[in-house]
């Protein structure tokens, strides 16, 4: 009687929960009403989409855009465009209650359309560690799988403190972090990438720099002689494009042999993968230190 007491009072509320309305602030400050959880949401970039998925909710999702294909099961949702072009018409043919944009990876003028068009948007920019937690918690709430959010969000802070109680101490390590080679582009230290960085011990040359996604020529990495060069297999496009490097046999990076590719998506998503890269990035980082002699 008790245990059957028990499930009932469980299914209520879970009943109420879903049936319950939203309020919350997405990551541009916009609010956000909807009057119950979501249950047909469309992501605009990958890591929405692995963040939903982390949050307990992919059975949610309705459909995605190219390149979203962590975990296994979102290589199968329809796809309504990719970074060059998003089909409006189709995103409002699916009548999403939801739909997640990326601050920075969506155009503005797309984003306003959808808000037009009377299509609920959540725009998503996780810009530090603890907003991949905050993320997970929020589609939690907006998808009523909080339970299973709360337990991801707190193994992701968990892993987070661990590896930054190892690393972040150790001897400084100055690094170039390469977006893409032509034009030539890094980051500042507003980035998630320069907070992992910062995280495993390392120094962002460019860190200073204004923009987000700044533009820098040859000289000014030349001037800067970094200890190490580092780049995505994701956006550093070609394995050539780090090697180039090698013809300038001055730099620090080079003597030491310290130029480093990282595997695909698990730095550049900001998901909770970003810990996978984080471990990465540390690894080689003292690796560098071991090759120079830096103390640890």
């Amino acid at each position: 009687m008790i245990r059957n007491l028990s499930a009932l009072l469980a299914l209520l509320c879970h009943a109420i929960v879903s049936w319950a309305s939203i309020d919350l602030r997405d990551d541009s400050g916009r609010e956000l009403h909807l009057a119950r959880p979501a249950q047909r949401i469309i992501t605009l970039s990958p890591h929405a989409t692995e963040l939903l998925y982390a949050a307990g909710a992919g059975t949610t999702l309705i459909a995605t855009v190219e390149f979203s294909d962590f975990p296994p099961a979102a290589r199968r949702l329809p796809r309504v465009g990719g970074y060059e072009t998003i089909d409006v018409e189709r995103i409002v043919a699916l009548k999403p209650d939801l739909v997640i944009a990326w601050g920075s990876g969506n155009p503005p003028a797309l984003i306003d359309q959808l808000i037009a068009l009377r299509v609920p948007v959540f725009i998503s920019e996780p810009r530090s560690l603890d907003d991949i937690a905050s993320s997970l918690l929020a589609f939690g709430h907006i998808a009523a799988s909080l339970p299973e959010a709360e337990k991801a969000a707190a193994a992701f802070r968990q892993r987070a403190a661990a590896l930054r109680a190892r690393y972040v101490s150790r001897s400084p390590v100055r690094v170039f972090y390469q977006v893409w080679d032509e034009p030539l582009m890094t980051i500042n230290d507003s980035h998630l990438i320069s907070k992992v960085l910062e995280m495993c011990g390392g120094r962002n040359v460019f860190g200073r720099l204004s923009s987000l996604a700044p533009t820098v020529d040859t000289e000014a990495v030349l001037a800067a002689d970094p200890d190490v060069i580092m780049s995505s297999e994701e956006i550093g496009a070609r394995r050539d494009a780090i090697e180039i490097w090698r013809r300038w046999s001055r730099l620090k990076a080079v003597r030491s042999d310290s130029l480093f590719l990282l595997p695909r998506d698990i730095l550049v998503r900001h998901s909770p993968r970003i810990l996978d890269g984080a471990q990465a990035v540390c690894e080689r980082l003292d690796q560098v230190r071991s090759r120079t002699g830096a103390p640890r």
